[in-house]
C-alpha cells in the first residue's frame, strides 16, 4: 500500500511530473474516489510559496482544472484535484498527427473559454502549452479539454517570485514581450493559444522564433496547407509578435472563433474518427476500482475526532496561506494538517508506510531562465511596416524588433559648449550703422525746430 497522507489521501501510483512537484494518482478515503495528487518535490520556501500560490487559486468551470484540497504531512505537502484520464493534447498528437480543422475549434473554444474564466479572476496562466491542456477520457464522443497546472501562474499586480532579469515559462511557446521582461499580461496568454492551435493543426510544434521573425519581415504569412482561411485569420490574430495587434480578451477571440467556424465546410464521411483513449493505465496490485483491497494503516476514518483546533478553508476563496508557513516546521513528526471543505479536524495519523518509487518520467520543460543583454530598443511597443532588415536576428526566442538603418542623420542634439549664432549682421558692423542712424535722427529734428 502506498503512503497514507493526512489520514486521508493515499497514494497509489505516479502518474506524471511537473516542474515543482510529481502528480500521483490517489485513493480519497473521505469521498471515496480516485483523484490526482501533486505532491511538492522540493520543500524550500522559494518552492513552497508557488505552491501555496497554486493550491490557492479556486476557478469553478468545466475547462479548468484547479486545485480542490490540500494536505500537508511531516515535510511534505500536496494538493489534489480532479483526476483526467485522457492524457494531455501531446498525447492525442502522438496518436493521430495533424487533427482535422473542425476538431481543432472545438478544442480551441474549449481553451478560450476556460482561459477566459481565468482571466476574469485577475490570472495570467503564463504556461499554457499542449502538455498542460488535459482531455477527458469521452472515447468517440465529443471531447473535453481542461485547462491545468498554475504552478506559475499569477495574478495581475502581484509580486513576482523571479529576478527581474528572469524569464519564467516554456521555451517555444512565450510570447515576444514575456522574452523583453515585460509585465506578464493576458495577451501572452492568447500567444501561446495561436501557438497551440497552430501544433494541433500542423501536428508538430511551431517553431515560434521563425514565425515572429516572418510576421516581422513580412507581414502576416498565407494560410498553411490543409487550413481553411477563416480559421487561420484568428489564429493569425493570435500569433500576432505586436501584444497590441492581437485580440485583447479571450472572450473576442472565442467569439471570432465562432464566426469562422460557420465558414467552414461541412465534416465529410470520410473523415478519421478521432477517439481519445485512457491513458492513466490499469490500477496496480492492491486496487480495484472501488479503492484499495486492503486497509492502509494511517487512515482516519473521521470516527474518532482527533485532538487538535478545527480549520476550515471555502472551496472558492480559501487559500490555506494562514497555516502553510508552517508546513514541515513543528518540531513533531507526526504531525499533518488537512484543510478541505469536506474536513475540519486537525488528523494525527500514525507513521505513514513509505511510499512506492516513483517511475521515472519526463519532467516538464517548464523552467526560469536570464534575459539577454538589454538591447536598443528594449521592449517593442508598435512593430514597424516589413522592411529589409539591416542586422542578423538576436538570441533564441528575444524576437528584437529588426533595426532599419536611417535615411537621413540624426537631427544633432548638442554642439559642445559653442554658444548659438542670432540672426543679423555681426557687431561690428551694426553698432556703426546705429550711430549714423541716431546722427541723423538728430539732424532731422533740429531742422524740423528751425522752420
Amino acid at each position: 500500500m502506498g503512503e497514507v497522507f493526512a489520514g486521508r489521501y493515499e497514494l497509489v501510483d505516479p502518474i506524471g511530473r511537473g516542474g515543482v512537484g510529481a502528480v500521483w494518482r490517489a485513493w480519497d478515503h473521505r469521498r471515496r474516489r480516485y483523484v490526482a495528487a501533486k505532491v511538492l518535490q522540493q520543500s524550500d520556501a522559494h518552492s513552497l510559496l508557488r505552491f501555496v500560490r497554486e493550491q490557492a487559486l479556486r476557478i469553478d468551470h468545466p475547462h479548468v482544472l484547479a486545485p480542490a484540497s490540500w494536505a500537508a504531512d511531516d515535510d511534505k505537502v500536496l494538493f489534489t484535484m480532479d483526476l483526467v484520464a485522457g492524457g494531455s493534447l501531446v498525447h492525442l498528437i502522438g496518436d493521430y498527427g495533424p487533427l482535422p480543422p473542425a476538431f481543432v475549434c472545438t478544442l480551441l473554444d474549449q481553451l478560450l473559454s476556460g482561459l477566459a474564466a481565468v482571466h476574469a479572476e485577475g490570472v495570467v496562466h503564463r504556461d499554457i502549452k499542449p502538455a498542460n491542456l488535459l482531455l477527458e477520457a469521452t472515447g468517440t464522443a465529443r471531447p473535453r479539454l481542461r485547462l491545468s497546472d498554475f504552478g506559475i501562474a499569477m495574478r495581475l499586480g502581484e509580486a513576482r517570485l523571479t529576478e527581474t532579469n528572469l524569464v519564467v515559462g516554456t521555451p517555444g511557446y512565450l510570447a515576444p514581450e514575456q522574452m523583453m521582461g515585460a509585465e506578464p499580461d493576458f495577451p501572452a496568454d492568447l500567444f501561446a493559444v495561436g501557438l497551440v492551435a497552430l501544433y494541433l493543426l500542423e501536428g508538430a510544434k511551431p517553431d515560434s522564433k521563425a514565425l515572429i521573425q516572418y510576421f516581422a519581415e513580412h507581414g502576416t504569412p498565407g494560410a498553411p496547407k490543409g487550413v481553411p482561411e477563416p480559421l487561420w485569420q484568428v489564429v493569425a490574430m493570435l500569433l500576432q509578435p505586436d501584444p497590441q495587434a492581437r485580440f485583447r480578451t479571450a472572450t473576442g477571440a472565442r467569439k471570432a472563433l465562432a464566426a469562422a467556424v460557420e465558414l467552414l465546410p461541412e465534416p465529410g464521411p470520410d473523415d478519421e474518427l478521432i477517439e481519445i483513449f485512457d491513458q492513466v493505465g490499469p490500477l496496480p496490485t492492491g486496487f480495484a476500482p472501488e479503492g484499495p483491497l486492503k486497509r492502509a494503516s494511517g487512515v482516519d476514518t473521521g470516527s474518532t475526532p482527533s485532538r487538535g483546533t478545527g480549520l476550515e478553508t471555502g472551496a472558492s476563496t480559501g487559500t490555506g496561506t494562514g497555516t502553510t508557513a508552517g508546513v514541515g516546521a513543528g518540531t513533531n513528526g507526526a504531525d499533518s494538517v488537512l484543510l478541505d471543505p469536506r474536513q475540519d479536524v486537525v488528523s494525527q495519523p500514525s507513521a505513514p508506510t513509505p511510499a512506492p518509487t516513483p517511475t521515472p518520467t519526463p519532467m516538464s520543460d517548464t523552467g526560469s531562465f536570464h534575459l539577454p543583454p538589454p538591447q536598443t530598443p528594449q521592449i517593442p511597443h508598435v512593430l514597424p511596416s516589413p522592411q529589409p532588415r539591416a542586422e542578423p536576428s538576436t538570441a533564441s526566442y528575444t524576437a528584437q524588433v529588426p533595426l532599419v538603418p536611417p535615411t537621413a542623420p540624426p537631427f544633432p542634439q548638442h554642439r559642445g559648449r559653442r554658444a548659438r549664432r542670432r540672426p543679423g549682421p555681426p557687431a561690428r558692423v551694426a553698432i556703426p550703422v546705429l550711430l549714423l542712424a541716431l546722427a541723423c535722427y538728430a539732424v532731422g529734428f533740429w531742422a524740423l525746430t528751425r522752420v
